[in-house]
């Protein structure tokens, strides 16, 4: 298959650098990261040691079977307009938030897959990705449902040696997803403390709380996901991956914009105090350094 990643940071280099072991794979980023790739090819290393040669440019090809959209949830309309002149197979966001695959569909002339992913992935160095553990790439129909589509796409990962799984229920597990993460990503950032540390009392009131409000937004929607089984999921992923800092930290350690607006965002309003206390306060912390208005 003839894929190519649009994205090409951590997550993005790590899923293209393994698929890239069986598949002809483009990854498109910034320099230098895809200017050390051409000249000397993409290491991996941690839980995972390899080193691929994929195509890196800064540019997007004209064509693919599969475009792998990777990047923050705030770059997803640019993106949309970048592939929109890609002629493609179809598309799978693995990205974090809500709404990325009707952004992405509403530009592109493909089917647009949803997924998630648990693998960890962290730049090391300009050509370098680290595997911080190895995970589980889910996708499917974004709307839910049997897809012939997403079964070829998922053989294809499946002939890499990705770990995956092709689901029929999609719109659940992104749901759940938006649980897990509003859940540790925004108090980690906060208290500036690795997952594991969301397990105390305290703090893990405050994620408990995050996960349960995700949930009645859920149902809202029509989607059934109990209180229950988002508080399991979100321990489940705090305990398996203690020892990490989240995405949403590493972007406040780096100065960087957060994905708060699709994570806790999403659920902000008079029903959800919790992910709307911790929105506001990532949002300030935001302003006062110029990165949103």
């Amino acid at each position: 298959m003839d894929v190519v990643v649009f994205g090409a940071g951590s997550l993005g280099s790590l899923l293209g650098g393994l698929l890239a072991r069986t598949h002809d794979v483009t990854l498109v980023g910034r320099r230098p990261h895809v200017d050390r790739i051409r000249e000397q090819g993409l290491r991996v290393s941690g839980a995972i040691e390899t080193t691929v040669g994929p195509d890196a440019r800064t540019d997007v090809p004209p064509s693919a079977d599969l475009a792998l959209v990777t990047v923050k949830a705030y770059d997803t309309p640019a993106a949309a307009r970048a592939l929109a002149d890609t002629s493609l197979d179809c598309a799978l966001s693995l990205q974090n938030g809500l709404g990325n695959e009707r952004t992405l569909a509403d530009a592109l002339d493909a089917p647009v897959l949803a997924g998630t992913c648990t693998y960890g992935a962290r730049l090391t160095g300009p050509g370098e990705v680290a595997c911080t553990g190895v995970g589980e790439v889910v996708l499917g129909a974004r709307e839910g449902g049997p897809s012939p589509v997403a079964e070829r796409v998922g053989r294809a990962f499946d002939e890499a040696d990705v770990v995956t799984r092709v689901a029929d229920d999609m719109p659940r597990r992104l749901w759940e997803k938006l649980a897990v993460n509003a859940g540790i990503n925004a108090p980690t950032a906060l208290a500036r403390v690795q997952n594991g540390a969301l397990l105390g009392h305290d703090a893990g009131d405050v994620m408990r709380a995050a996960a349960r409000e995700v949930a009645a937004a859920a149902r809202a929607d029509g989607v059934e996901l109990t209180d229950e089984t988002a508080v399991a999921a979100v321990e489940r992923v705090a305990d398996a991956t203690a020892d990490n800092r989240s995405s949403m930290l590493q972007d406040v350690e780096k100065g960087r914009r957060t994905e708060v607006d699709s994570i806790n965002g999403v659920v902000d309003g008079p029903d959800a105090p919790v992910n709307q206390t911790l929105t506001a306060l990532l949002r300030a912390w935001e302003r006062e350094r110029g990165l949103r208005r």
